[in-house]
């Protein structure tokens, strides 16, 4: 690049010196004394080759002096530029004068003599950069404070400087931004904090709606009669019973009671089956609850008790006494609320202290437990004993382990000889069922009402034999005998004897209907289902009756026909 400025042919000559704050290149007038300088020393150098020099000629031939068109030369610019100082001196010319004249005035091609001698001194004005050094060689220290090269503040005004007010409103822009995007954040943190509150209580609603459905506590859902609502009646819900027998080796007697699992409507039960209950045995005669668990033994008294409550008794459990006390005392003894003083069995010396006191919430050992189970006090009916008996029971259960596995463990412990029809697992895992139901309050403990003579009243023995053990009688079996109640109504005892003597003759299973309050004067053959209409005529026939006597009504429990003899009963006639 040429670092010279040439403004006009021939006039002022400008070299670079460096560029602004902007990127502007800077220049400054070149000295007229500097100028002569380099125009000798270019063409000096030219001349130390000789006049006519060809460089690209060989064999070191001169060449011929080129035509002067009297045009100015060219000067050429090496790249360098020397440090220039002005002294305020101007310094000699040289002496050697490149176009060999002798001395003669030559021509200059910038418009100057060239032995004009000293010139006048030009002008110069000297442009500098700011924060750029000096000429190389000036000291530092040398330059005052009123040099023309020190620069202020003040000299470049141009130069924007910040104002507060914009930073404010960059900080109150930033402020409000910040601000909009909490307040965008904190609204986001409450829809969600919503939204998942949304979700959980949803979950929990359908989670308890759930439970409440599969335990069937939802009226008009639920499959339980007991608990409000019901959509399946109670003939078709699923059970499974036991009967117990316990017997008290230390005394006399026995107690029966019914181990009841609604499946369907989860919940437990014990029945308490009074011994005067009666019964029919295989060739017909009326015995009662505790002959027949003395005479016929587990099997024909389940049997019995199947055809008189229309249940299906899977098995039989005996309970003997010490078998009793060994349980209470393996399942870690037993709370309930006792309602009598019970005396130590084996302590015949009167004012002692009673082995059971009468109170709530009383825990009782397996000695305790057998005594409370078995007493009856002087007067008081087999009822109350049973009673007794029953909370015993239920209390084994609450203590009972609700694990299959522990719980048959715990009957294997007892070394029973069980019913052939009831193995230890199968006891186990049905105690477990009714130890969870006992825990968790789905349990009760009911009595069957039994009437005086030992019959059950449809009436009375509705809430139990219908609700609880299913309420319908059982259809008996293709070929079996149809089953007949009979209720005397005439005022003669011996008429029922007559009757059942005549209808087991006939075919005919006896049923004790017991006898009414009072006389009626026609007798009634009835029947509930219209396939047992023939039946009903065919036993009215056998007992001497007529057609006209024949008619649907409600039967008794366990019977396909229902006989209530009146004052129209002839015995003699049948």
């Amino acid at each position: 690049m040429n670092d010279r400025y040439d403004a006009g042919y021939g006039s002022d000559q400008y070299e670079l010196v460096g560029y602004d704050e902007y990127g502007q290149p800077v220049y400054r007038q070149i000295p007229a004394q500097q100028q002569q300088q380099q125009q000798q020393q270019t063409y000096g150098s030219y001349a130390g080759q000789g006049y006519g020099y060809d460089p690209y000629a060989g064999g070191g031939q001169q060449a011929a002096p080129p035509y002067d068109t009297g045009q100015q030369a060219a000067v050429y610019d090496t790249g360098q530029q020397p440090s220039v100082h002005d002294t305020g001196r101007q310094p000699p010319t040289p002496a050697y004068d490149p176009y060999g004249t002798g001395g003669h005035a030559v021509h200059d091609p910038y418009g100057q003599a060239a032995g004009s001698g000293r010139q006048p001194r030009v002008a110069e004005q000297t442009a500098h950069i700011p924060q750029q050094p000096g000429p190389v060689g000036e000291p530092v220290g040398s330059r005052q404070p009123g040099d023309e090269r020190d620069y202020h503040t003040g000299q470049f005004a141009f130069a924007e400087e910040p104002d507060g007010d914009s930073e404010d409103v960059i900080d109150w822009l930033n402020f409000t931004e910040n601000r909009t995007e909490r307040r965008e954040e904190a609204k986001r943190r409450a829809r969600s904090r919503m939204i998942a509150l949304v979700v959980v209580l949803a979950l929990v609603a359908v989670g308890g709606v759930g439970y409440l459905w599969y335990a069937g506590k939802i009226p008009g859902l639920s499959s339980s009669g007991a608990k409000g609502g019901t959509t399946t009646s109670a003939a078709a819900q699923k059970r499974d019973v036991i009967v117990v027998h316990l017997h008290n080796t230390g005394g006399s007697g026995t107690s029966t009671v019914l181990l009841v699992d609604n499946t369907t409507t989860k919940q437990g039960s014990t029945v308490l089956l009074p011994n005067s209950l009666a019964l029919t045995d295989d060739d017909g005669t009326t015995t009662t609850l505790a002959k027949s668990v003395d005479g016929d033994g587990s099997s024909g008294t389940r049997d019995q008790l199947d055809t008189v409550l229309g249940t299906n008794i899977e098995g039989t459990w005996r309970l003997d006494t010490p078998y009793l006390q060994n349980l209470v005392d393996l399942v870690g003894n037993i709370d309930i609320d006792t309602n009598a003083d019970v005396p130590d069995p084996g302590t015949k010396k009167k004012g002692a202290e009673p082995l059971v006191n009468k109170g709530k919430d009383q825990t009782l050992g397996g000695k305790a437990a057998v005594a409370y189970a078995t007493y009856r006090a002087s007067g008081e009916a087999q009822n109350a004993q049973l009673e007794r008996f029953g909370q015993v029971m239920q209390g084994v259960l609450r203590k009972m382990s609700s694990d299959a596995s522990a719980a048959t463990t715990t009957v294997q412990t007892l070394a029973q000889i069980l019913d052939p029809s009831l193995t230890d697992k199968d006891l186990g895992a049905f105690l477990a069922k009714l130890a969870d139901l006992a825990k968790s309050g789905d349990y009760k403990t009911a009595l069957l009402p039994v009437q005086s003579d030992g019959t059950l009243s449809a009436q009375t023995s509705s809430s139990v034999v219908k609700d609880i053990l299913g309420g319908t009688a059982k259809s008996p079996s293709a070929g079996s005998a149809v089953r007949v109640s009979v209720q005397n109504a005439t005022g003669v005892k011996d008429n029922t004897e007559k009757a059942r003597v005549v209808l087991v003759n006939g075919g005919y299973t006896f049923l004790e209907g017991g006898t009414a309050s009072g006389t009626q004067t026609t007798s009634k053959v009835l029947y509930s289902d219209a396939a047992d209409k023939e039946n009903a005529t065919e036993v009215a026939k056998t007992l001497g009756l007529g057609a006209k006597d024949v008619t649907k009504g409600t039967v008794g429990s366990g019977a396909d026909v229902s006989v209530v003899l009146g004052l129209d009963y002839k015995p003699s006639s049948s």
